[in-house]
């Protein structure tokens, strides 16, 4: 069949813009390699009778008004559990809540900056937030609109006040350790807050800008509910509720469909080759698919200058967070935890130097010898994940370096030891409750879902890989150099997570007409 829009990839952006686009009027064909939807936020079996969240395992970012706008809970969506508790594990102290109720075991002084600093935070985030839900404005043009909207996003910081507006100022190109330094004293506060500016990231707390994914993770909130989220039957479930919301407008979604070539005819991407050799036309191709993935493999460095392909092969990619999943016999016991938390992510950083350790091994391509995690056992919310009495463990183990000194063949094994080791010692007996394991390292991420460089923000959060300039310029408002060759996935503007916001402005810009 020939279609309006040809979106390449079925992970969650690719979705999203779907849904948006078939309710526009647009007749949308949805084409995935894989044998369903949902791309890294998939469900599936990794030991007979044990289901997980197999990449992105909690919903945190995805705005309420699309979840909304999508009719997703009617679509099947539902949640195991909305609000998600944080419990940072350490060795050296009691395990606490990261919350205002948990400070008051942590410090006098803590408890009281706590609330006052989340506060802040969160006022920062809302002011971004109308950066983030919309095509970013072009820099350099005499545009009205481009220049309305950076006059918008200067409002929007203005309105802050004079002393938020210059704190903001201040603090936003700082790294997260010197920011965690000046507010608390506890050091596993400390610890737990700046794995959120790492996670999932090529950084250290001390790395500068760090700060930025910490206000990247405010700002997201703004739009969405503050809170954490398990969703029934994992993350595939939501993918499957997107996936019906986008047919009901009409669109057509084909999994097991490879695309091996974007079509170029006049200069004009106007269509797709399958690996089967099926060719498929259309008026404009949208891709989900990483930006390496989507310029040098399916377009091909003939169709751009050379300036831009020499932009899009150093784009930084490459991921640092493998993905640990244990089959388990018996709900873990983590000490000093109550069961009744174990629904929500217990994270093991102890201290901002213990990350930045773990870091520092991946610099010279070597592994964590002692890794941070963030942990989840979905089952404890969701028992359709397991067989009754048994459960699932899935943690995101950082670090772990793309490229391994040695070889992951070689290593994996010890990896994994390791970071089970890591956990054992917070839930003692954990070893002896395995009956299976799974490591995804990077490039297992990169090979499974197809993503270059396996690194699930598809390209690094930084400040010349951001807002504007996210990936390229060039590439960076969902248009590309090639007249009908669109971007939704996450290496445009405005990143990574489970959002969807990618997707639905880029779904926004194209019915707009101003690619």
């Amino acid at each position: 069949m020939n279609a309006d829009c040809i979106i390449v990839g079925a992970g969650h952006n690719g979705l999203v813009c779907a849904a948006y686009l078939a309710r526009s009027g647009r007749s949308v064909l949805v084409l995935e390699s894989a044998d369903q939807v949902g791309g890294a936020a998939v469900t599936r079996e990794f030991a007979p009778g044990f289901k997980v969240s197999a990449c992105a395992h909690v919903l945190h970012l995805m705005p309420a008004d699309l979840i909304s706008e999508l009719g997703l809970e009617k679509q099947g969506l539902r949640f195991a559990v909305r609000s998600m508790s944080t419990t940072a594990l350490s060795l050296d102290r009691a395990p606490f809540n990261v919350d205002r109720s948990g400070m008051s075991s942590v410090s006098a002084h803590d408890a009281d900056a706590y609330p006052s600093y989340i506060a802040q935070m969160r006022r920062f985030g809302a002011a971004l937030w109308p950066m983030l839900n919309a095509p970013p404005p072009r820099l350099g043009t005499d545009a009205l609109k481009d220049k309305l909207a950076l006059l918008r996003l200067g409002w929007q910081i203005r309105k802050l006040g004079r002393r938020d507006m210059r704190e903001l100022l201040r603090i936003a190109g700082m790294n997260a350790y010197d920011l965690l330094e000046e507010q608390f004293e506890s050091a596993a506060l400390k610890g737990a807050l700046g794995l959120d500016a790492t996670l999932g990231t090529n950084f250290g707390p001390r790395t500068p800008g760090t700060v930025l994914s910490l206000l990247y993770r405010m700002a997201c909130e703004g739009g969405a509910n503050q809170q954490l989220m398990q969703v029934h039957g994992g993350m595939g479930a939501m993918c499957d509720a997107l996936a019906a919301s986008a047919r009901a407008g009409g669109a057509v979604i084909r999994t097991g469909a490879t695309v091996t070539k974007i079509l170029v005819q006049g200069d004009q991407a106007c269509g797709v080759i399958l690996n089967t050799g099926e060719e498929i036309r259309s008026g404009a191709v949208i891709s989900s698919a990483d930006p390496k993935t989507t310029f040098l493999e399916l377009l091909g460095a003939r169709y751009l200058d050379t300036g831009f392909v020499r932009r899009i092969k150093h784009l930084r990619n490459r991921g640092l967070a493998a993905k640990l999943h244990l089959a388990l016999d018996r709900m873990p016991e983590f000490t000093g935890v109550p069961s009744s938390q174990l629904a929500g992510r217990l994270v093991i950083a102890p201290s901002l130097d213990h990350i930045e350790r773990a870091y520092n091994h991946s610099k010279y391509g070597e592994f964590s010898s002692a890794p941070v995690l963030e942990i989840t056992v979905p089952t404890a919310g969701d028992s359709s994940l397991a067989a009754p009495g048994k459960h699932v463990l899935s943690a995101i183990v950082q670090y772990a370096p793309y490229e391994l000194q040695g070889g992951w063949d070689r290593q994996r094994e010890r990896f994994s030891e390791l970071a089970i080791q890591s956990i054992e010692r917070h839930a003692p007996g954990l070893s002896a409750s395995v009956l299976a394991r799974e490591l995804l390292t990077p490039a297992d991420i990169e090979r499974e879902f197809k993503i270059a460089g396996g690194h699930w923000h598809h390209a690094e959060f930084a400040f010349d890989q951001f807002l504007m300039v996210r990936p390229v310029p060039g590439a960076a408002q969902y248009s590309t150099p090639v007249s009908g060759l669109f971007l939704c996935g996450a290496g445009s503007h405005p990143g990574g997570g489970v959002s969807g916001i990618p997707g639905r402005n880029a779904a926004r810009r194209f019915i707009e007409g101003e690619g």
